[in-house]
């Protein structure tokens, strides 16, 4: 039996509850993590992630650990969705203070820079719109006494109010920048007129097929948190595009290692994947399209092992190379 570590006190009651229910199926079924890895086409380190509340297991994985451990799904699921909405809750939670340090962080930034900061002077309503009544029913203007001052003797008008401190140069800076701003759009408008050409056909710039548009949040499947080149360099479980959402497009036998391109159509990108391994044996995920830079793994105490996930057009154009510790190298061939 497992001896399993202790859950993170933080953790929700109802996911803490879910995941002890996974531990005790997993228990019962008598089987390894390593086990369930392979039955459930989900690696190891994710099960441990899962089991040990770090993080809550997609769906598909809950379905595929019912099948394995001969549960009912239903029941199993039911649980999932609890567990789901209860993890959301904490993360907007989480999402809602880092926010609020952001802002005390910006408002701080400012202050030093003489905005509109913490302790920053502010003018109280109605400063610099004209003068008005003090509280002993006379008239003053923002920075006068209580008591009204003699008016001018040769001026029938009242003097203007003083303007409020510090506007006259955050006007200043306001039409500065739109200046800039305003220069900036003119010299655009210009450069890609002179790119365009005048007929010349030698002078004319090459234009690049247009790339394929990523799936916008609203169309990625339910759990699946990015899409294309905002995956890349991103965890291919946590983000969601591992279990149900990837196949394996390429095998390789390096050694006595396996070296697998992991390639999700969903998600648009490849991983490569290491099984079979020692520690200090490494996997590098690379892309023979693109000037991406390749994604690399390393074994540690598991025998296996997988990398970031990188963005490629299709599961042809990724590669996954292993280079094992005893110096043997070896590559899967991309495109088949």
């Amino acid at each position: 039996m497992p001896r399993w570590k202790a859950l993170p006190e933080e953790l929700d009651p109802q996911v803490r509850e879910f995941a002890t229910q996974l531990r005790r199926l997993v228990d019962k079924s008598g089987l390894s993590i390593a086990a369930v890895a392979d039955r459930t086409g989900y690696s190891k380190t994710s099960w441990e992630r899962y089991l040990n509340g770090r993080l809550l297991a997609p769906k598909g994985a809950i379905v595929a650990l019912a099948e394995v451990t001969g549960t009912n799904p239903l029941h199993l699921t039911t649980m999932w969705e609890l567990s789901e909405r209860a993890w959301s809750r904490s993360e907007m939670r989480h999402d809602m203070t880092m926010e609020a340090i952001r802002i005390t962080q910006a408002r701080d930034a400012l202050g030093e820079f003489g905005g509109d900061g913490p302790g920053a002077s502010r003018p109280g309503p109605g400063a610099g719109t004209g003068p008005r009544p003090a509280a002993s029913g006379g008239w003053h203007g923002p920075e006068s006494p209580a008591t009204p001052p003699r008016p001018p003797a040769a001026s029938p008008a009242p003097p203007a109010p003083p303007a409020a401190p510090g506007r006259g140069r955050r006007r200043t800076a306001i039409f500065v920048t739109a200046l800039v701003g305003a220069l900036l759009v003119i010299a655009g408008a210009v450069l890609l007129t002179d790119l365009g050409g005048g007929g010349d056909d030698t002078a004319k710039v090459a234009e690049s097929p247009p790339a394929k548009p990523s799936p916008t949040a609203s169309e990625l499947p339910a759990g699946v948190k990015c899409a294309g080149d905002d995956c890349t360099g991103e965890d291919p479980e946590l983000m969601g595009c591992g279990g149900e959402f990837a196949e394996t497009a390429t095998t390789a036998k390096v050694g006595t290692a396996v070296v697998e391109v992991r390639y999700s159509e969903t998600c648009g990108v490849a991983w490569a994947r290491i099984t079979e391994a020692a520690p200090g044996d490494t996997v590098e995920i690379s892309s023979t399209q693109t000037d991406a830079q390749p994604q690399t793994g390393t074994v540690n105490a598991d025998k296996d092992a997988y990398t970031p996930m990188l963005a490629v057009p299709s599961a042809a154009a990724a590669e996954a190379c292993a280079t094992l510790t005893t110096g043997v190298e070896g590559c899967t061939t991309a495109g088949g």
